[in-house]
């Protein structure tokens, strides 16, 4: 990690699509593009292979790919934190020890389930993954509408004690059980918001960011939020959120991936399709997406 890099994971890191072609392969061209227009535009690091990168429908080969080719494209000067995810423990541990290889600055770790797993199962998962990334500063995710065996509090205590593990994005909605987490835990592990949650609430709680699919098309105005909310300015927060919001309410309404893939490609970014058997958006939600973007001068 470059040393002018301030310690710790904080402010906004947008999660990226998946660029990927006919063949299933990575557009690195489109890769290359996004990730320099995301740097540029000032952000704090870059999460490939979360619920944007539709980590759920590649296959191990694809997500490596994927998280090689960012590493590539950001060359070091913001933070790579690539998603690893699966229904099995020694999997999971594989994946994260591929990505510690390519050159991951960190972890962003889920679990998928088929069978409901208890809390001793979650809590082993977790833990072997933070010690398979060797040191690597891992961000726990957990996103219960998806997942079948959520993050209890009691587990996140139990988490927050294993060195590496540092972070959590909890995209539940609900900003309390954040408050809860931020109470008992907050010493030892750091909250990002997630696109379920209102940023500016979130920071105003005691959020270190955003960690967030529609960062990807935002991100100047998601590092304003951030910037006034950061400087304690809340009306000014405030006033920068309530415009924003509405491309949340869109990605709520419509297939996440879809939508900002969509917004993606009216921006000019060729990133495809969202992987079979997901649908593209229709032309009427394309033309809200359009609306909403223009609004905030986003297109």
């Amino acid at each position: 990690m470059s040393a002018s890099r301030e310690p710790g994971f904080h402010g906004v890191f947008p999660y990226l699509v998946s660029p990927l072609d006919a063949s299933g392969g990575v557009r690195e061209g489109v890769m290359v593009a996004l990730v320099e227009r995301l740097i540029a535009a000032g952000v704090h690091g870059l999460a490939p292979l979360g619920s944007t990168g539709e980590f759920a429908y590649l296959s191990n080969d694809q997500r490596l790919a994927v998280a090689r080719a960012t590493i590539r494209a950001a060359k070091g000067r913001v933070p790579v934190v690539p998603g690893v995810a699966s229904t099995s423990t020694a999997d999971a541990v594989a994946q994260t020890r591929a990505m510690v290889a390519a050159g991951a600055d960190g972890i962003l770790a889920i679990l998928d389930a088929y069978f409901p797993v208890g809390e001793a199962g979650v809590a082993a998962y977790f833990t072997a993954i933070a010690e398979a990334a060797e040191g690597l500063p891992v961000v726990l995710y957990t996103n219960p509408n998806f997942q079948r065996s959520d993050l209890t509090l009691p587990v996140i205590d139990r988490l927050s004690r294993v060195p590496n593990i540092r972070y959590i994005k909890d995209a539940s909605s609900n900003t309390g059980r954040l408050l809860s987490i931020l109470n008992r835990c907050g010493d030892r592990i750091e909250v990002f918001a997630a696109s379920a949650h209102i940023p500016a609430c979130v920071m105003m709680i005691g959020g270190v960011g955003w960690m967030a699919g529609p960062a990807c098309i935002v991100p100047e105005q998601s590092i304003a939020l951030y910037e006034a909310a950061r400087a304690g300015d809340w009306e000014r927060a405030m006033d920068l959120q309530r415009p924003l919001w509405r491309i949340n309410e869109l990605f709520a309404r419509y297939s996440l991936a879809a939508c900002i893939k969509a917004a993606l490609e009216l921006q000019g970014f060729e990133v495809g399709d969202p992987v079979a058997p997901q649908t593209p958006l229709d032309a009427v939600a394309r033309g809200e997406l359009a609306q909403a973007l223009g609004a905030i001068g986003a297109l």
